[in-house]
């Protein structure tokens, strides 16, 4: 079994948190300038020194430290003195960093389709009809096939089904132009704070995370300074990756550690304006997550920045000072004393209005899983630096990275754009060869149908009239060959240079053959017609 990470002292009073059961998560929270980075990063590094890979995002710049051994400073020695407490052997942990636009770090990219519509509703601010009409997008993606990876494809997909609403509603449901257009303007939003540098590929391998370097756990450090100008997003790449961890660790149950180590650094922007079936959902992963071996801590300023039923889950519980100026305050401070097991003799709400940098009410959990009585202690310093790197130190440490040169290049390839954009170039040239075949040679047409029916009626119809140039000749104007005249008339006779001249019986019978022919001809296409476009032919044909 792992030794018990010592976070805190207090002369005789020492604060242990065993690692068994780092896995029932923690809350540290206090005002700004209390000591809370301080807290995280002694926790931090104590956990790789054990084998545990940790991921923490960076907010104010100051974490990257962690991957440089620390000196401690003339003002520092002489507030350990006072308190008398150690100073810290230098250390450092091996680091990675990460970024989510490149800069920083390593980027970090998750795909459209693993987001999902929910996260992706929380993101983009959407109400529970534009929520429903997004839901709906990613149905028909799904089943037709399309691949949303970026946020073009999405936007393209949107544009698909915004065009073809009147397809989908029989089986998906209604869509509104007014909900696609919204959507679509969100997306912009976020292209605009840089969110579609996030989406892509080659995505995050979340066992990325969880890597070991000499037997010392990774400390996984995501550059949020920037991050933090667009507070949703930063929310809900941080829900994602919760998710991720949660959908793709296997169950292990109790372990003697932690697997990995998950930190929420302003954790309130996890809740802020989270509608319910959200917040249920981050309730749900930080229940059931432990058995997947992953310890979840929120850093906040205030506990009541976190629901109840996810506060509920949190064992571990380091409280730096609060400030009671407020009305609000005031709520909180008590809160906070309510939510901690009571020592005799400790006021705890009125510690924690007293409590100096550095200084701390902590609740741990003993070895039977109940938290201990709450003590106030110091906080142990961290063996690594205090404060930023450098620039250059930061270049090596990407250059030396595990994953380098792993995430760097983005990759694009066929998915929903370029398969909806495709398939739209394409269909002007179809319809131009289309067109361009419509005049279809008469010669070339198959026998039986309408077209080829219709030519032999014209083709009779011309050889019933007289070719240019011939004359009829005169009439014999004799009693003999009256009779004969008069068949030669009705069936027909030789012209004087051997040409056949037709009578009036055969004009006749090539006429009703022209009207049959053209009758047929009209009538067949008006059917053809009418089952193309739902009309069932004229209303003609329809009552024949």
């Amino acid at each position: 079994m792992a030794d018990p990470i010592l976070l805190a002292r207090h002369g005789d009073t020492e604060c242990q948190l065993l690692p068994a059961l780092a896995n029932r998560h923690g809350l540290i929270t206090g005002a700004t300038g209390t000591g809370k980075t301080i807290s995280l990063q002694k926790l931090a590094e104590s956990f790789s020194q054990l084998g545990v890979p940790v991921f923490m995002a960076d907010v104010k710049g100051d974490l990257t430290g962690i991957s440089q051994p620390g000196h401690a400073s003339t003002k520092l020695l002489a507030v350990l003195k006072e308190r008398g407490l150690d100073a810290p052997a230098p250390l450092a942990c091996p680091t990675t960093l990460w970024d989510v636009f490149g800069e920083q770090g390593h980027p970090v990219r998750a795909t459209v389709s693993d987001m999902g519509p929910l996260l992706l509703s929380r993101m983009l601010a959407l109400n529970e009809t534009q929520s429903g009409v997004l839901q709906m997008v990613f149905k028909i993606a799904d089943d037709h096939g399309l691949a949303l990876l970026d946020l073009k494809d999405l936007r393209a997909m949107l544009q698909h089904v915004g065009e073809h609403a009147s397809e989908f509603t029989t089986q998906y449901g209604n869509v509104s132009a007014a909900s696609v257009g919204a959507i679509q303007r969100g997306l912009l939003q976020i292209e605009a704070q840089g969110g579609d540098r996030f989406f892509g590929e080659p995505m995050l391998n979340i066992q990325d995370f969880m890597q070991t370097v000499d037997g010392r756990g990774v400390i996984n450090i995501l550059a949020a300074d920037k991050l933090m100008a667009a507070p949703r997003l930063y929310a809900t790449f941080l829900l994602w990756l919760l998710s991720e961890l949660f959908e793709t660790l296997p169950e292990v149950g109790d372990l003697d550690q932690p697997k990995l180590v998950f930190f929420f650094d302003e954790a309130h922007l996890l809740f802020k304006d989270a509608p319910a079936a959200l917040v249920e959902r981050i309730e749900l992963v930080v229940r059931l997550v432990r058995s997947k071996g992953v310890g979840v801590y929120f850093v906040t300023q205030n506990p009541l920045d976190i629901p109840d039923t996810v506060l509920g889950q949190l064992g571990n519980r380091v409280q730096h000072a609060l400030r009671a100026f407020t009305p609000r305050d005031q709520k909180a401070v008590k809160s906070a004393a309510d939510t901690m097991r009571p020592k005799p003799g400790l006021d705890i709400a009125m510690a924690i209005t007293e409590l100096g940098v550095g200084e701390a009410l902590i609740s741990l959990l003993d070895d039977k899983g109940r938290p201990c009585v709450t003590e106030r202690v110091f906080v142990l310093p961290p063996g690594s630096q205090i404060g930023p790197i450098t620039p250059e130190q930061r270049r090596a440490l990407m250059a030396d990275s595990l994953v380098a040169g792993v995430y760097d290049e983005p990759v694009d390839r066929d998915s929903a754009y370029e398969r909806l954009t495709g398939r739209a170039a394409a269909t002007p040239a179809a319809a131009e060869a289309r067109d361009g075949a419509r005049p279809a040679d008469r010669a070339g047409a198959r026998p039986g149908t309408a077209g080829s029916m219709a030519d032999e009626a014209d083709d009779a119809f011309r050889q019933s009239k007289p070719l240019p140039g011939r004359e009829a000749p005169a009439p014999q104007d004799t009693s003999g060959g009256m009779l004969d005249g008069l068949k030669d008339m009705l069936f027909g006779s030789t012209g004087p240079r051997g040409g056949r001249r037709e009578g009036l019986a055969e004009t006749a019978a090539k006429s009703a053959l022209r009207s049959i022919g053209s009758s047929v001809g009209r009538e067949i296409v008006r059917g053809v017609l009418g089952s193309l476009l739902g009309g069932g032919g004229s209303s003609r044909s329809r009552r024949r």
